[in-house]
């Protein structure tokens, strides 16, 4: 009954147009207060939840993408990305998810990897005669698929509320993302050949070689975070520091096109998003708290028990509550809200965490691009101008692929610790 009547507070608090983390925050105390429960519980939560040294590379991973984004290095990878696969028939489009593999490396948030793509790529899949269903689908699944790939803030977060490793977690996404990756381009490659998607370029090594050096700058990023933390060099929240300053003399110093006003306007937003973050990890752990007291825990376990035997079931149905998480609450309140309840019963059942962490990771990731209600699925519709219904039949391919992608990740752990594995960062 408690947590019914908080769920009313936050549903009607989210109608009345307030931001979510303060929906949750006023929904989260309302509770405490209903409930006849300490009210001390609220600030030691709000320092419990918010006290880790790997929050520390949420803003300068947030800084960096921003900063990237912004020079413009998401335009160097495409030209990388057509001059690799481009002379395929339906090239451009395999392009589209080739580069949303790069740049997720390098960008850390969705919503910019949304606005650079869309602004980068729009326009020549437009001339190319591809249709803005196909192009709004390429932009947003490859952005769907995106979400494994490091350095996602999500990643962070997931790795802070479970307690595990986040270099981990981060080695992790590398080989699942590049799984659904290639799910996408059978895709592409199947609906090039129906619709008579036109060859992007001819091959040419020597447009790759000029490509590849244009893109060497923001190439840099991927394998300076793989190698790192693979050979043991740096910690997550070093990479960050690292990626940051990074970003910060390539501006400067090679792109050039950077004032310091915005500069500074950037890490602004940065310091915003941060805060944001930081505050909803706090928030949440007074949502355990009341979890925990109203035995949800205990009540979840019972209701999934039939499910111990079969753990890739279990994963399939979490991964599904993940996605319509994802869509409904966006990223982050779903890995705050949901993932601490449920992540106990996955140990109990033997999964390993980093498995875990990786399945939900890549459903919130496809949740947040899922109608009609996936906030990164609107932001792509809108650069193509058009609405979910219109865009909806075109899209389903894409979101099978996704899925498939995603049901091959659950039913094969491999593809998510072979490479942790290799880099002795699990056993």
């Amino acid at each position: 009954m408690l947590l019914a009547t908080v769920a009313v507070i936050f549903v009607v608090l989210i109608l009345l147009s307030m931001p979510i983390v303060f929906a949750l925050a006023v929904a989260g105390i309302a509770g405490l207060w209903i409930g006849g429960y300490p009210m001390q519980q609220l600030s030691s939560a709000l320092v419990s939840g918010s006290q880790s040294w790997v929050l520390l590379a949420i803003p300068a991973f947030v800084f960096a993408g921003n900063l990237m984004e912004r020079c413009g290095m998401s335009h160097a990878l495409v030209e990388l990305a057509r001059a690799l696969i481009g002379w395929v028939k339906g090239g451009l489009g395999m392009s589209v998810i080739v580069v949303a593999y790069f740049f997720s490396d390098i960008c850390g948030s969705k919503m910019a990897e949304v606005s650079a793509l869309g602004s980068a790529l729009m326009p020549p899949l437009t001339k190319a005669g591809y249709d803005r269903r196909d192009s709004a689908s390429l932009i947003a699944a490859g952005t769907a698929m995106g979400m494994l790939v490091p350095p996602a803030i999500f990643m962070i977060v997931i790795a802070q509320v479970t307690n595990t490793s986040a270099v981990a977690l981060f080695v992790a996404g590398f080989i699942p993302a590049m799984v659904i990756m290639f799910c996408l381009m059978a895709v592409v490659y199947i609906r090039a050949r129906q619709k008579n998607w036109p060859v992007d370029t001819r091959p040419s090594l020597k447009r790759l070689g000029e490509a590849a050096l244009h893109a060497a700058v923001p190439m840099v990023v991927p394998f300076v975070i793989l190698a790192g933390f693979i050979l043991g060099i740096i910690t997550a929240t070093e990479a960050g520091a690292v990626v940051a300053g990074y970003a910060f003399l390539a501006a400067k110093l090679y792109y050039r096109n950077v004032s310091w006003r915005e500069m500074v306007s950037i890490a602004y937003d940065s310091a915003i998003l941060t805060a944001a973050v930081v505050f909803l990890l706090a928030v949440a752990s007074v949502y355990q708290y009341l979890m925990g007291v109203s035995g949800v825990p205990q009540l979840l376990g019972d209701l999934l028990s039939p499910l111990k035997g079969h753990p890739w079931l279990f994963l399939a149905v979490t991964a599904v509550v993940s996605c319509l998480f994802g869509m409904v609450l966006e990223g982050l309140p779903a890995a705050v809200v949901l993932i601490p309840v449920v992540f106990p019963i996955s140990e109990s059942m033997g999964i390993d965490p980093i498995h875990f962490n990786i399945v939900q990771t890549a459903a919130v990731g496809i949740g947040l691009f899922l109608p009609p209600m996936g906030v990164g699925l609107l932001m792509a519709l809108r650069f193509a101008k058009l609405n979910v219904g219109e865009h909806f039949r075109t899209y389903l391919p894409y979101m099978l692929a996704l899925f498939i992608g995603l049901l091959l990740i659950i039913c094969i752990p491999a593809i998510s610790l072979t490479l942790p594995r290799l880099a002795g960062l699990i056993r």
